[in-house]
């Protein structure tokens, strides 16, 4: 067949004969195959490249111009295809390097038992401000804008300042053979810094605060006691004084009376006297323990355990030096970054919940990841966080339609093939929280709101599926239906939810 190119492609558009456009397959797809080759290294995927090039071309093939040269428009198109393939395929590995990178954080964050000790003197080797910016964050679990709020700074200084406070707090333990990366360390502080307090000791305290003022010393504490075990009139103890001065005051005074008061005083004043007698055994033992501590302390900082304190601090400087190493990653740095900005659009929806949606509760990390793409990052400020919350909301509606579409399918195999004509007839088929979202948002419409191409395209035998009743991004013309075996795309009009 010797027709030229152009020839063949309007033969092709006007009576769709397939053996036309085979013809242009055949001449051109070296071409096409090793352009796209050359760009992503991958036979596999210059073929994928290839075939969504002449895709392209047979739904394009009534749009060329006619004096368009079928080759160089081809060569064009395979190189914007395989640049998108590309990136494609670089996010693609980016995310299964964080995914990599975040299992590996967990698997090796040191557990609680290792950052416990050392956490309160990490705490105090802070500044106030970094301190103060960490308590609040991670200690009293507030918000970005809260911490902001109560410093008097704005949210985004609010969130390099409690960045910081981790990373010195991370130096710290690594100074001290504790190795940790940013999100282990958060994740373990805001599971294990707050202890719940025993049940009743809130009431206790404050009972015990009202009832009186503190004692300030050991000393009074102990005579505290004793005047409360012992309730003796200032004669009485002028008696007692005359039992513990000795003999020559009993000669003196040989009363039967005073005899018979000195000796009940006596009496009541033995339980004080055991008293005291057990307080100054425990302090012998806290004297014992002091000089035995001491002793240990000396020992330590002794000539014998030079080479110990030697090999100790090679080993900080080795897990120092395989630190940096790992920050001087760009993979892991390219991770962390990414990372970084999901979690800044999650604490900006936590400032403007009439930004989020329900979805958002099931969304997966690759859906979150996928709404701050790296190839957005020229984005910042309000200009990033409204991209960015638009597409995890896309996203959202997207990754829960997945949750439609499973229930769809179980209830078409137990009813033989039929569609529900109410969405609470889904209920044994999904999770009771994703039945309850489907409810409230979501509503059954005619199949015929999608375009006719794509049913035809999809091959869709239902006359119906499930759609959200108001669009999860507002002011989008786009919005999805879903049903048993995939999803599609319909328009409608912004404003109109219908």
């Amino acid at each position: 067949m010797s027709d030229p190119d152009l020839q063949l492609l309007a033969r092709y558009a006007r009576h769709r004969a397939e053996d036309a456009f085979a013809e242009i397959v055949r001449r051109h797809l070296d071409l096409v195959f090793s352009a796209a080759l050359r760009q992503v290294r991958s036979p596999h995927l210059a073929e994928e490249v290839a075939q969504s090039v002449f895709t392209d071309l047979a739904r394009r093939a009534a749009e060329l111009a006619p004096d368009t040269t079928l080759a160089a428009w081809l060569y064009q198109v395979t190189r914007r295809t395989a640049i998108d393939v590309v990136r494609r395929e670089s996010r693609r590995q980016l995310r299964e390097q964080i995914a990599c990178d975040l299992n590996a954080m967990n698997a090796s964050a040191p557990d609680w038992t290792r950052i416990e000790p050392l956490l309160d003197e990490a705490m105090a080797a802070l500044d106030e401000a970094d301190r103060t910016a960490l308590l609040l964050r991670y200690f009293k679990n507030q918000s970005l804008r809260e911490v902001g709020q109560t410093l008097g700074i704005t949210d985004d200084a609010a969130q390099k300042r409690v960045s910081r406070a981790v990373e010195r707090l991370r130096d710290y333990f690594a100074r001290h053979g504790v190795s940790v990366g940013v999100g282990g360390l958060v994740v373990i502080l805001s599971a294990n810094a707050i202890q719940a307090a025993p049940a009743g000791l809130a009431l206790a305290i404050s009972t015990a605060a009202l009832a009186g003022a503190a004692v300030s010393t050991t000393g009074t504490l102990i005579v505290a006691k004793t005047l409360a075990l012992t309730t003796v009139k200032a004669t009485v103890i002028a008696a007692t004084l005359a039992v513990v001065a000795g003999p020559g005051i009993y000669q003196t005074y040989q009363a039967t009376t005073l005899r018979h008061q000195a000796e009940s005083l006596r009496q009541q004043l033995e339980p004080a006297k055991e008293q005291w007698r057990q307080w100054q055994s425990e302090q012998d033992e806290v004297s014992r323990r002091l000089a035995a501590l001491a002793s240990e302390n000396e020992q330590m900082q002794s000539a014998p355990n030079e080479a110990e304190l030697v090999r100790l601090r090679g080993e900080i400087a080795r897990l120092k030096a395989a630190e940096k190493q790992k920050s001087e990653d760009p993979i892991r740095s390219a991770a962390e970054a990414w990372l970084d900005r999901v979690r800044q659009l999650k604490d900006y929806l936590e400032q403007h919940p009439d930004q989020k949606i329900p979805e958002l509760d099931f969304l997966s990390l690759q859906g979150w990841l996928g709404a701050v793409d790296p190839s957005m990052a020229f984005l910042k400020g309000n200009d990033f966080y409204d991209h960015a919350s638009q597409m995890v909301r896309m996203n959202a509606e997207n990754g829960f339609g997945t949750f439609i579409q499973v229930a769809l399918g179980k209830y078409a195999d137990a009813n033989n093939g039929t569609f529900p004509t109410d969405l609470s007839q889904l209920q044994p088929y999904c999770d009771p929280k994703v039945e309850a979202v489907l409810q409230e948002l979501y509503v059954i419409k005619p199949a015929r709101i999608l375009p006719a191409d794509q049913i035809k395209e999809l091959r869709l035998t239902s006359e119906w599926v499930v759609t959200r009743r108001q669009r999860a991004v507002p002011n989008s013309t786009s919005r999805s239906a879903f049903f048993a075996n995939g999803c599609a795309s319909w328009q409608s009009p912004p404003g109109r939810d219908d």
